[in-house]
């Protein structure tokens, strides 16, 4: 019975973690992106996207991964046989990568409160698809443990890279675009309000 709740909240605390690390860097984004914009909208967004960043990260995202492990270490405790599987090892890398990623986060909220982050939307992006990668290969070794398909798993996760990337690049080039459109056309009313 044990096993079972542990699980339940396992699960329940990953899905919180992901959920905020997913709109943790998003929000990142929006952040750097509002450098972009006339004041005073720009002090007004950068102030509401630092409120927003570090609520989501205190309130969500940090309890997320908190029970997540402890979630995880209450499983192990229920069956400490598991710990000798190669295919935990291997997970236990991405979880531990994963961590990390979490506390990068944390740098980069930091710095971009004190307009010192260097990173521009465009590599905030990309940054956003790591956890992404890490939930794939977490969860197919979850549910396939010694048993996955490395030869196929090692393709598909590379050609969603691919894909994510080829993505990143193509809302890129749309939004370039679309922001040329914008600038022609105030461009044209300006100087039909002129004639």
């Amino acid at each position: 019975m044990a096993y079972s709740w542990f699980k339940a909240f396992h699960i329940i605390g990953f899905v919180v973690w992901f959920a905020g690390l997913f709109y943790l860097v998003r929000l990142f984004i929006y952040h750097v992106e509002a450098n972009q914009e006339p004041e005073p909208a720009r002090t007004i967004l950068k102030n509401q996207y630092q409120i927003m960043e570090k609520r989501l990260y205190n309130i969500i995202t940090t309890p997320g991964m908190l029970v997540t492990v402890a979630m995880a270490i209450g499983l192990l405790s229920t069956e400490p046989d598991v710990l000798k599987e190669g295919w935990l090892h291997i997970k236990l890398v991405f979880v531990t990568l994963l961590i990390g990623y979490h506390h990068y986060c944390s740098r980069l909220m930091k710095k971009l409160a004190v307009d010192e982050c260097r990173w521009n939307s465009q590599q905030l992006r990309a940054l956003n698809e790591a956890p992404t990668v890490m939930l794939m290969v977490i969860v197919l070794l979850a549910v396939f443990k010694n048993n996955l398909p490395t030869d196929t798993t090692v393709w598909v996760i590379f050609a969603s890279i691919i894909l994510m990337a080829v993505t990143i690049q193509l809302y890129a080039k749309k939004r370039k675009r679309d922001k040329e459109k914008l600038t022609a056309e105030l461009a044209q009313v300006a100087q039909e309000q002129v004639s």
